[in-house]
């Protein structure tokens, strides 16, 4: 089946003749103009081989919801267009087809469906909207009883990698590992106390990627005016306002800072590189991401979806010592680009343009690198512990080759016991990636997919092939084993796992370090305005983002917008206030109030706050003063 769609400001359109013989006769009413303004055009055109209608129905509806969140287009317009295709099905067909598209989509809230009449020659008129998304073109083919939805316009589709094709066909063994390292089969596991672990080795081994209902956090995101789509760009590429960019930017700071401590040289590097490079393509084929390609001076460019190709060239350059081993390179890449397919997008947790720390390696030989690999697995929990998840709120992975595993035992089963419970193993007769062992901590959402967070590999391939080498203490030159660890994951990962561990949860709190205001004072009346706007100066210089809601409610109507904005803590500002600076604090969550002095407050929230990364108010300090972005 051939799509194109179109979003459009309007179109209008009237049957004029009948262009098939035996389809039926239009009446009176049918025969005349439509106009629909603010549309989504589809056009389609259904063929021959669309055999298996069930699927072809329910990708197209899917297709369709799909594009309609992309443009914020709920008009939408089935129209029959032939010219798709020179091998299309019969008539009858084609009508199932739509009829039954027509019936799905008019179901679902806020849609507005209009078909167009088969079989008819029509006139019709319509204006294209110019944004990036208003046509795109899309195939939906049946392969194996599966349907599977492809873009054909628009945007430049990467060829698959090789590592990528073999990901489709992989085999692979799964067990549970215990920490007292027993193999459990995967199936027959007692999942009784671990019902995350449950959902999370059985997407894993379902191995499907595609969005089946949307997670919490993209509601939760739009509605705290954190990030939102971007409708003029590609899918996948976020809008982040004041609040969510401060949210970004504190968790950058602080990853970066705990690399740094633990010893990672931060370098830059550039967003594309050249696909023909003779080293570069190579491990564009071992690595499993597709590739955004552009083309410039008459060369093709594909824009890195990771760290390494910089990090490597700049290590293939370098003179390095094995006392200078190990080495470690860092960079948090603002961007990495992968094109994902379109089914896969969902928010924050899985996007095409994404802010990922990446620090690696280069270790002398194994002893050396399972070593390293033991501190790095100790600076991912606790990064992520103070980022504000604990080791129950995820899942672990473990990936390895059997070969790996029937020499290091001892290894793997450290990793179990270090995580203090039982995680999920993928095991492989043969190695079909660049590395020999690699481990994910997951994070299980409101819709039970999971996304991989902190992670760390161990590369047996690269050092040779970007002729990475460093001299060792017998005077030789040899190759480096290469750790690719990324302490946190994606940023935007982890502000989707906050977010997603505050619904379910039912907190509906980021952390205090993360929270675009942590105190908001409470005028009881536009008396105490100026007295409330002096106290938040005080606090703000001290280190406590502090605003406060001057409008002219309510103090029982501030008090909800508060809990609304997820404010951790707010304080009524009166006259004893005034003349005591006694504060009656109220604490998100918390029925009781407490009764605290100013000193005693602004110490209770600087323990809150400890070391983490602070910056100022995103916002103005007044609430009257602030745009509101959705």
């Amino acid at each position: 089946m051939k799509i194109l769609s179109l979003h459009t400001d309007y179109i209008q359109f009237k049957p004029l003749k009948k262009a098939v013989k035996n389809i039926k006769e239009l009446s009176e009413k049918e025969k005349e103009p439509k106009r629909i303004e603010e549309a989504l055009i589809i056009m389609t055109a259904v063929e021959k081989s669309d055999t298996d209608l069930d699927a072809i129905v329910k990708e197209l509806v899917e297709t369709v919801k799909d594009i309609s969140h992309q443009v914020k287009s709920k008009n939408i317009v089935l129209y029959p267009y032939a010219h798709l295709s020179s091998d299309l099905a019969s008539p009858e067909v084609a009508i199932e087809v739509l009829d039954r598209a027509e019936k799905e989509l008019s179901r679902i809230k806020g849609f507005s469906v209009t078909k167009a009449p088969f079989g008819y020659y029509k006139e019709f008129e319509l204006k294209v909207k110019g944004h990036p998304l208003s046509e795109l073109s899309r195939e939906i083919k049946i392969e194996g009883g599966k349907t599977k939805a492809s873009k054909k316009s628009i945007e430049k589709t990467s060829d698959e990698t090789e590592a990528l094709k073999a990901e489709k066909k992989l085999h692979s063994y799964w067990y549970i590992m215990t920490p007292d390292r027993k193999l459990h089969d995967i199936g027959k596991f007692d999942y009784s106390k671990y019902d995350n672990l449950k959902k999370f080795a059985f997407h894993e081994k379902a191995g499907t990627r595609k969005v089946v209902k949307e997670p919490a956090h993209i509601k939760i995101m739009r509605k705290l005016q954190l990030v939102d789509h971007e409708p003029g760009s590609d899918s996948g590429n976020l809008r982040y306002y004041p609040k969510g960019r401060l949210v970004k930017s504190l968790i950058e700071e602080y990853v970066t800072k705990r690399v740094k401590e633990y010893g990672g040289m931060e370098v830059e590097t550039p967003l594309m590189y050249d696909i023909n490079h003779p080293t570069l393509s190579k491990y564009l084929q071992r690595f499993p991401a597709r590739q955004y390609q552009i083309e410039s001076d008459k060369r093709n460019f594909f824009l890195r979806f990771a760290a390494c190709f910089g990090q490597f060239l700049i290590a293939k350059d370098a003179s390095i010592s094995y006392k200078d081993l190990p080495m470690k390179l860092y960079e948090l890449t603002r961007y990495s680009f992968r094109r994902e397919q379109t089914g896969e997008l969902a928010g924050l947790r899985r996007l095409r343009a994404f802010t990922m720390p990446d620090v690696h390696a280069f270790c002398a030989d194994l002893k050396q690198a399972i070593d390293e690999y033991k501190i790095r697995f100790r600076l991912c929990l606790s990064v992520l512990e103070n980022i504000g998840l604990q080791k129950d709120d995820v899942e672990m992975a473990i990936r390895f080759t059997k070969d790996f595993y029937e020499h290091n035992k001892e290894f793997v089963g450290w990793l179990v016991r270090e995580i203090g419970k039982p995680v999920l193993i993928e095991m492989w007769d043969e190695r079909p990636f660049y590395f020999i062992l690699k481990y994910e901590l997951n994070f299980v959402d409101s819709v039970d997919k999971a996304a991989a967070l902190s992670t760390d590999q161990i590369d047996v391939e690269n050092a040779e092939r970007y002729g990475i080498k460093f001299t060792d203490k017998d005077n030789k030159r040899k190759y480096p084993l290469i750790l690719h660890c990324s302490p946190s994951g994606a940023v935007e990962r982890i502000i989707y796992s906050l977010l997603e561990k505050a619904e379910l949860s039912g907190s509906h709190s980021l952390p205090y370090w993360l929270s675009p205001t942590q105190l908001r004072l409470l005028p009881i009346s536009d008396n105490y305005n100026d007295v409330a706007v002096e106290l938040a100066k005080e606090f703000n210089s001290r280190g406590i983002r502090t605003d406060v809601d001057d409008k002219a409610e309510t103090t029982n109507k501030k008090i909800v917008e508060s809990e609304k904005e997820w404010i951790p803590f707010t304080v009524l500002v009166g006259d004893k206030e005034v003349k005591e600076e006694i504060f009656m604090l109220r604490e998100r969550n918390k029925k009781a109030l407490e009764k605290v002095s100013k000193e005693v407050l602004i110490s209770k929230l600087k323990n809150l706050q400890k070391d983490m990364p602070w910056n100022s108010l995103p916002l103005d300090m007044l609430i009257s003063k602030r745009p509101i972005f959705v």
